[in-house]
């Protein structure tokens, strides 16, 4: 491939605009559909979520097959053709390769999915939308660059949408992998919400280990301690990103914090008294895939992950925005 291909292939590339459409249709869409139309026990089957990333190909490679047509010289040719559906074919097989991915690995759903199936059909729309975004691209009319500020805009928008989407994924992602739903033990906790047969603030815990507080309610992790057999006052940790959707029918908590003990026996759990707070103790859920790491991550790092796509826009705009005053 030759210079001139080579760029004209840089520039029909999804940008970071449209690489954070694509990460919100196809990995936080799914997640924050169903949580909004589903009981707050149902977990999404892997089967539905990937239906986003099928129909969300061919949108993918009608654009980079249409941007390619532009830039190419919008040659009407049946070797322009051919090349503007393979690059933009080639293309949504990547995007489309990568959510698979994070609901294969990162953010492993339950249920069983068919990938095979799933592959071959959206490798095949994508082919479709790349032979439609040819022919858009057939026709589209010279549009001018955005100005500083309205880059700037823009750029900022997608940061911040960006982040929004890290973060949600990342939290609903953790909801939904887990294996158990519900915390398998009580071991008693303390608020107006609480169920245990204990007197408030008393843990009775079998084992060494870590165990996890969830909460309902406006609780703040920070203030609770854990205290008695051997161990002194020791603060919970807080989970960066808390998924929710944890209980019963009578309350749902989140997963807020941990703490370790080193024996059984029995220990006290203190949290700043509030009304509107209820603290419960029971074991680590367990979450599939890379998801259970990442909630443990520092949420600015989340964020900041997030939002790259759109602070590069913004560094490229500068950039240019820069190279102009010069020349």
């Amino acid at each position: 491939m030759d210079t001139t291909r080579w760029r004209v292939a840089a520039r029909a590339f999804p940008g970071p605009v449209l690489l954070t459409l694509w990460a919100g249709a196809t990995v936080t869409a799914p997640l924050v559909f169903f949580n909004a139309t589903h009981r707050w026990e149902d977990d999404q089957p892997v089967s539905t979520a990937v239906c986003w990333t099928v129909g969300a190909a061919p949108a993918l490679a009608a654009v980079v097959a249409a941007r390619w047509t532009w830039h190419d010289g919008q040659r009407r040719t049946a070797s322009a053709f051919a090349l503007a559906v393979a690059a933009a074919t080639l293309a949504g097989i990547a995007f489309v390769g990568v959510s698979l991915a994070v609901f294969r690995w990162v953010i492993p759903l339950g249920g069983a999915a068919d990938w095979l199936r799933i592959a071959v059909s959206a490798v095949s729309l994508a082919a479709c939308g790349a032979a439609v975004g040819y022919m858009i691209g057939l026709r589209l009319m010279p549009a001018g660059r955005l100005s500083g500020g309205r880059a700037l805009v823009v750029g900022g928008v997608v940061a911040v949408l960006g982040a929004f989407f890290a973060q949600t994924a990342v939290q609903l992602g953790a909801e939904d992998s887990t294996v158990e739903p519900h915390p398998s033990q009580n071991y008693g906790g303390v608020g107006p919400f609480t169920s245990s047969a204990l007197d408030p603030g008393l843990l009775a815990l079998p084992a060494a280990g870590r165990y996890a507080i969830y909460a309902v309610g406006s609780a703040n992790p920070a203030d609770c301690e854990v205290t008695g057999s051997g161990l002194t006052a020791r603060s919970a940790e807080a989970v960066a990103i808390p998924p929710a959707d944890y209980g019963d029918d009578y309350a749902t908590y989140a997963w807020v914090a941990f703490f370790d003990v080193p024996g059984s026996g029995t220990y006290t759990l203190t949290c700043q008294r509030n009304e509107q707070a209820s603290y419960t103790v029971g074991e680590i859920p367990e979450i599939r895939g890379a998801v259970s790491g990442l909630i443990h991550w520092p949420l600015a790092v989340i964020l900041v992950l997030g939002a790259l796509p759109g602070l590069s826009f913004i560094a490229d705009a500068s950039r240019r925005a820069g190279g102009r005053r010069v020349s």
